[in-house]
C-alpha cells in the first residue's frame, strides 16, 4: 500500500497547532484543527506529538460530473474578485420539495446580481433525480445556479464550506431549505451588511445571558443569527472561517458561526449581529430537526453546543445583554 503524501500546508498547520497547544492557545488550536479538518485530514494528539491521517472519502468522476469527497476538493472562488450583489448557499440532502420552493421564492424575488450555489451533499435518490431534471445550471439564466455535488454525506458545516467556496458574491446568505421567500430578502441583508459595525444579519435572532440558555429575540442586536437566514461578508469567511467540519448536525453551528463573525478578542468591541424587522420569508416545517427521533437530535445538538462551550464558554462580553 503506497502511503499518501501529507501536503506541505496540512504539515506546517499541524506544527502551529502543537505550538498552539503548548502555549495553551485554545482558540488557535482549534482553528488550526479546523483548517487540517477541512483540508480532509484528522489529527490525533499523542502526549506533545501529533499523527495524520486521510479523513475524506475520494473525489468520483461520473462523466462530466465531478463528486467531491471533502470541501478542500472543490475548486475555491475567494481568491478571485467578487462579482455581482449576493451568493445564496442552498444544502440538498432528502427533501426535493422544500428545496424547489426555496428556489421558486429566489427566482421570484431577487434582485439582479443575486447567484445561488446548490450543495448535493450526497443526496437521496429523489432528490438527486430533481436535481438532475432542472434546467437552470446556466450562468447566463436571470438567477445563475450552480450545483456542487459531494461523494458522501459530509455533514452541515462541510457543505456550507462547499458553498462559500463557489461563492461569487461580495455577501454570503446561507438559506436554509424549510424557508420560503416571500419577497425580496437579499436586498436588506445586503443594506445591512453595509454598515461595518455589522458582521452578521438575518431573520431570527437571539440571546444568552450566560451562553448556556438561549431565547428568541426581537428585532435589533442580538448574540446570533439563526441558520434560517444567516448573512455575512464572503471576505470574513475567506478571513475567519473554514467553519468546523466537526458540526455534522446543523443545530447550534449557527451560533458558533455567529459568534466567531462577531469576536474581535477580548479587550476589544465585539462587531454586531442584527435581526432585522419584517424579512420576507416564511419558515416551514424543518425536516432536518422533526425528521430524526427526540433522542438522537438531543444527542447530536448537545455534542455542538459542547463545541460552543469550549471556545466561547467564558465570553460573556460578546453578550448583548450578560447576565450577573
Amino acid at each position: 500500500m503506497t502511503r499518501q503524501r501529507i501536503p506541505d500546508d496540512v504539515l506546517t498547520a499541524a506544527h502551529a497547532r502543537s505550538k498552539a497547544r503548548e502555549e495553551r492557545d485554545w482558540a488557535a488550536a482549534d482553528r488550526l484543527r479546523t483548517e487540517i479538518e477541512a483540508a480532509g485530514w484528522r489529527i490525533v494528539d499523542r502526549g506533545t506529538d501529533f499523527a495524520l491521517t486521510p479523513a475524506a472519502p475520494a473525489d468520483v468522476t461520473d462523466g462530466d460530473r465531478v463528486q467531491y469527497g471533502s470541501s478542500r476538493s472543490v475548486p475555491s472562488r475567494l481568491d478571485e474578485p467578487a462579482v455581482g450583489t449576493a451568493s445564496v448557499i442552498l444544502i440538498a440532502t432528502d427533501w426535493p420539495d422544500d428545496l424547489a420552493r426555496a428556489l421558486g421564492g429566489l427566482r421570484a424575488w431577487s434582485p439582479s446580481g443575486t447567484s445561488v450555489v446548490v450543495v448535493a451533499d450526497a443526496p437521496s435518490a429523489e432528490q438527486a433525480t430533481a436535481l438532475d431534471g432542472r434546467t437552470d445550471d446556466d450562468e447566463s439564466a436571470d438567477l445563475p445556479v450552480e450545483t456542487v455535488w459531494t461523494s458522501e454525506r459530509l455533514g452541515h458545516a462541510a457543505a456550507t464550506n462547499i458553498g462559500l467556496r463557489r461563492a461569487m458574491g461580495p455577501i454570503a446568505i446561507l438559506l436554509d431549505t424549510s424557508v420560503e421567500p416571500t419577497g425580496d430578502i437579499v436586498t436588506p441583508l445586503v443594506r445591512a451588511l453595509a454598515d461595518a459595525s455589522v458582521a452578521v444579519a438575518g431573520g431570527w435572532g437571539i440571546v444568552s445571558a450566560d451562553l448556556r440558555r438561549f431565547e428568541d429575540a426581537p428585532a435589533g442586536d442580538v448574540d446570533a443569527i439563526e441558520g434560517y437566514v444567516q448573512a455575512f461578508r464572503r471576505a470574513d469567511f475567506a478571513a475567519r472561517g473554514p467553519l468546523d467540519e466537526r458540526f455534522r448536525f446543523y443545530r447550534n453551528l449557527d451560533i458558533w458561526w455567529s459568534l466567531v463573525l462577531r469576536d474581535e478578542g477580548e479587550g476589544s468591541v465585539s462587531r454586531r449581529a442584527v435581526r432585522l424587522d419584517g424579512l420576507p420569508a416564511v419558515r416551514h416545517e424543518h425536516r432536518g430537526y422533526t425528521s430524526l427521533p427526540v433522542e438522537e437530535r438531543d444527542r447530536q445538538s448537545k455534542r455542538n453546543f459542547y463545541r460552543i462551550i469550549d471556545r466561547f464558554g467564558s465570553r460573556r462580553d460578546l453578550l448583548v445583554r450578560p447576565g450577573g
